[in-house]
């Protein structure tokens, strides 16, 4: 081979191995973002939510921020599996009705065997809740003052104790006794007795999907519980801009990973919108897939997804007419 042979023949394995060490670092880089984007937690906005824990518990959510945190390290948050993320609030203010409360102390938080208290409900009066039950089958009523612990807990103190129709409040006093000693809480989640005083765990008492924050202040409104949730340090989170803004009713969830389906978003860009902004955005994760499939979707210039969904009370009827078409809202036929 001639010296100048030799030399294009030194140049073209030059050129190939130029060539390979840039697919490897390019290949390189993309896994590195890969896995950067798939560490990420997936940000999200809520405005006017109605969101079901179950068919009979509601959070209303008037506003939320915070993130979707996976719960597993090699698992991103799924819509299928409510234990595969946790919902870290970082502002937010939701409501809870006393129905929905009273749901949600019989249907998830004393609902163990050999619970002491049953067939609880729960009522608000001029700021003061009445708690309403038997204790091992015999009635009770409970009136309470709420106010919020330096731990972000709500601490209900009873101003009046009726056992069978009858104040024993002063008689448990005579005594020395407390219902700390004579009613067993252990099995209960999310809430203990300290004394006379019922302790609820704001975040403690709810099923999955596992709900992290703090309660900042509380409001005993005749109609509701109000809980502000406040950032854990001193700076909050800056808001979302989502697709469609002029969305009253909306979740929007932001990068990351999401899988809902058989559907992975990396670099997550979703907005699910209500239908019908005319009341809040009635949402069931457990079912959300009647809804999906009862609304329909757009894709964006950016490659997000715009979700356009009805009410979880309305999606089945809807879902017999055709569902709904972008021409068409929710009360369209």
């Amino acid at each position: 081979m001639t010296g100048g042979g030799a030399g294009r023949a030194a140049a073209r394995v030059t050129a190939r191995r130029a060539i390979a060490g840039a697919l490897l670092a390019s290949l390189g880089a993309a896994t590195a973002r890969a896995q950067q984007t798939a560490a990420t937690p997936v940000e999200v906005q809520m405005r006017h939510v109605d969101f079901r824990v179950d068919s009979t518990v509601v959070l209303r959510i008037a506003w939320l921020r915070g993130r979707l945190e996976r719960t597993a390290a090699d698992q991103p948050p799924y819509f299928d599996d409510k234990r595969s993320f946790a919902l870290a609030i970082d502002t937010a203010r939701i409501a809870v009705t006393p129905t929905s409360l009273g749901a949600l102390l019989n249907h998830h938080v004393f609902a163990y065997r050999g619970s002491p208290l049953r067939g609880l409900t729960v009522s608000v009066s001029r700021g003061r809740l009445y708690q309403h039950g038997k204790l091992r089958g015999i009635g009770f009523t409970i009136e309470s003052e709420a106010s919020l612990t330096p731990a972000g807990e709500i601490r209900l103190h009873p101003t009046s104790i009726k056992v069978a129709g009858l104040s024993v409040g002063g008689l448990l006093e005579l005594f020395g006794l407390e219902l700390q000693k004579l009613v067993n809480l252990e099995g209960a989640r999310g809430v203990r007795l300290e004394g006379n005083d019922f302790v609820l765990s704001p975040t403690g008492l709810l099923p999955p999907p596992a709900i992290r924050g703090r309660v900042g202040a509380i409001e005993v409104l005749d109609t509701a519980i109000v809980q502000v949730f406040v950032p854990p340090g001193e700076a909050r989170a800056k808001p979302l801009t989502p697709p469609d803004t002029s969305a009253a009713n909306y979740m929007y969830f932001r990068g990351g990973t999401l899988r809902f389906g058989k559907l992975t978003m990396h670099d997550a860009d979703l907005e699910i919108v209500d239908a019908d902004p005319r009341d809040p955005f009635d949402f069931f994760l457990d079912r959300y897939n009647l809804q999906l499939v009862a609304g329909y979707s757009k894709n964006t210039p950016e490659h997000g997804l715009v979700v356009t969904m009805p009410d979880f009370l309305r999606a089945r009827a809807l879902l017999r007419r055709g569902g709904l078409r972008p021409e068409r809202g929710e009360s369209g036929r």
